[in-house]
């Protein structure tokens, strides 16, 4: 049995196998495997240039690894046409712009583009696909606006919107909480979780806030040095051993008693890191 008939022999459409990757001469990914749960919410985590955005571009066939392969529904992702791999997999990149004065209808309806060639132009079920993620993002009261108008937590709903209007089940979104409020953070957060969840979508999101991973994850995996150190259920990865090994952090690991998540808290005397985040008892 080769590697790709390995592969739909599981339930993973999404996986890495031996996957070495970087820019230019220097390697970031070094022999990883990673297998993608679906239908489920999973958070990578990890130290500034463990390799986690280098993971996700590499999933989503924006970087071409060096060695080993992405498999999407048992087929090299990189050896797959763009259009076919749009209509299956969408990218949420870090920090993303909108063309000025484009609104936020605009913005979502290109999320159709992988839909459209020259035999086929917009059509109602372009709209109707356009509607439903405006109403599952929450941004059908501000669809004429221009997004460049809009708060921060606004527009990142608003590219979540197009990323939903690809109609793909499998998204990969790097960073969607930077630079957001706690508040905003929670509300981005709630609904990526209610995609894995009541839509039964495959998301694989990168944070850097470790409590926020730690509470939404149903897959948590813990990154160094271009490699997994540790993944699975939060229960189980989120102890005060592994932050220490992959952070080099001294913290204690609680429970918060309103919602029974975990959250970490520095030791007194370690460093501050800007990964930490308080308790969410209401998350």
């Amino acid at each position: 049995m080769d590697i790709q008939d390995q592969a739909r022999a599981k339930d993973e459409r999404l996986e890495a196998i031996e996957l070495r990757a970087g820019y230019d001469d220097t390697t970031i990914l070094d022999g990883l495997d990673f297998a993608v749960p679906s239908g489920a919410l999973t958070i990578l985590v990890g130290a500034n240039g463990c390799g986690k955005s280098t993971l996700l571009k590499t999933l989503a066939r924006i970087l071409m690894p060096s060695h080993g392969y992405v498999l999407l529904d048992g087929k090299d992702i990189h050896k797959a046409a763009t259009r076919e791999v749009a209509r299956k997999l969408g990218l949420l990149p870090q920090g993303p712009v909108a063309p000025e004065g484009l609104s936020v209808r605009e913005l979502v309806a290109q999320g159709r583009f992988p839909h459209q060639s020259l035999l086929r132009q917009w059509s109602s079920s372009d709209e109707a696909a356009v509607n439903a993620a405006m109403v599952t993002a929450q941004v059908t009261d501000f669809a004429d606006r221009p997004v460049d108008s809009l708060s921060g937590g606004q527009r990142q709903r608003c590219w979540i919107a197009m990323a939903l209007a690809q109609e793909t089940d499998l998204i990969l979104l790097d960073e969607p909480t930077t630079f957001l409020d706690l508040k905003v953070q929670v509300d981005v957060m709630n609904l990526l979780h209610d995609l894995a969840h009541k839509t039964g979508r495959t998301l694989v999101v990168v944070l850097h806030e470790l409590s926020l991973a730690a509470a939404y994850a149903d897959t948590l995996v813990m990154m160094q040095a271009g490699r997994i150190v540790c993944s699975g259920a939060p229960e189980a990865v989120f102890t005060a051993q592994n932050i220490k090994t992959v952070f080099d952090l001294d913290a204690n690991v609680l429970r918060d008693p309103a919602s029974g998540r975990l959250f970490c808290m520095p030791t007194r005397g370690a460093p501050a890191s800007t990964h930490i985040l308080p308790a969410l008892a209401t998350a």
